[in-house]
């Protein structure tokens, strides 16, 4: 009783910090003149994904890969499958251009990139493992995907005469906005980090004391319990008609998840992949995948019937995931 308790409160305040830390970082950018799709893709993405990132490294830290892995793969179907389906039930989500060409494609290529490193007993007859040269290529590829959309963001800014208004009119206001809002950042972080601790152990107990393998554990609750963040600002991006924020939110913080959250965890110690770990890489590269057409048709909008589909998709494999444990 008292880890679930503890389970609770650690989610609780995973979600408390992740929405200080994504209000503040936010906030900061807008008040650069950065555009919603920008945010979405970076400072949210990348702060909804903070519990993600606090979990696996004290995960990998205690030798938990099992945690770990089920942890960020188990987020990613969520994001896609959960989120993405909430979001179109509500409004269909227009999808800009360079998600289509850019953000999906580099998705889905980490997708298949942690799946072909997935596959080492078929490739090399070694145990599955995502070992430290893994990380590393990961850690690589996600600069990569940072070099560009930073790129990019600088270059809009710089065309953009209305950002540079807005970071130059009231000096004073402007600094004691930035303070108050890397205070929110501050706190955010450190929320994070103790509720990352507390799920964590709590998980771990809950699923030696019912005998649940714990990479259950980690594909469900504590996968869905760390994409809370995600699913609110998506919800709330969406009845705002900020689709842009809502969609970016989810592709950036899926390739936050696997390139760095997963580069880093494994670069600091392997992550082995649990039984039935490639069944849940595949399933998470097809929805990656599927969201490729999703986005192109439709006049490019994820329409409420394709919400649907998401919907199903993913709470029917998380009831075939958990008969394999039954």
């Amino acid at each position: 009783m008292i880890d679930v308790v503890l389970l609770v409160v650690g989610l609780a305040l995973l979600l408390g910090g992740g929405d200080l830390l994504v209000r503040g970082a936010s906030a900061l950018a807008q008040g650069l003149g950065v555009s919603s799709l920008a945010i979405g893709l970076t400072v949210v993405a990348f702060g909804t994904s903070a519990p993600e990132l606090s979990i696996n490294l004290l995960a990998a830290l205690k030798g938990n890969g099992a945690i770990s892995f089920g942890n960020i793969i188990g987020s990613n179907i969520a994001n896609i499958g959960l989120i993405l389906g909430v979001a179109a039930l509500i409004k269909p989500l227009d999808i800009q251009g360079t998600i289509i060409s850019r953000e999906i494609p580099m998705m889905l290529l980490a997708s298949l990139a942690a799946l072909v490193m997935g596959l080492d007993f078929t490739l090399r007859h070694q145990l599955a493992v995502f070992d430290r040269a893994d990380g590393l290529i990961l850690v690589l590829l996600f600069g990569v995907f940072l070099y560009y959309t930073i790129s990019e963001v600088i270059t809009k800014r710089r065309q953009d005469p209305f950002a540079k208004q807005a970071v130059e009119s009231s000096p004073r206001s402007h600094l004691k906005s930035l303070t108050v809002n890397s205070g929110l950042v501050i706190g955010g972080l450190g929320a994070l980090v103790f509720g990352g601790k507390l799920t964590v152990d709590a998980a771990i107990h809950i699923a030696e004391a019912l005998q649940i393998p714990k990479v259950v554990i980690g594909l469900t609750i504590v996968a869905v319990g760390t994409s809370l963040p995600e699913l609110v600002t998506s919800i709330m991006a969406t009845r705002r008609g900020q689709t842009d924020l809502a969609i970016g939110n989810v592709v950036g913080s899926n390739i936050f998840n696997l390139l760095f959250v997963t580069g880093v965890s494994a670069t600091v110690t392997p992550i082995d992949i649990p039984a039935g770990g490639i069944a849940d890489l595949v399933v998470m590269t097809l929805l990656s995948l599927a969201l490729l057409p999703i986005a192109m048709t439709h006049q490019k909008k994820i329409v409420r019937s394709e919400g649907f589909f998401l919907l199903a998709v993913y709470f029917g494999y998380i009831i075939w995931r958990a008969h394999l444990f039954t």
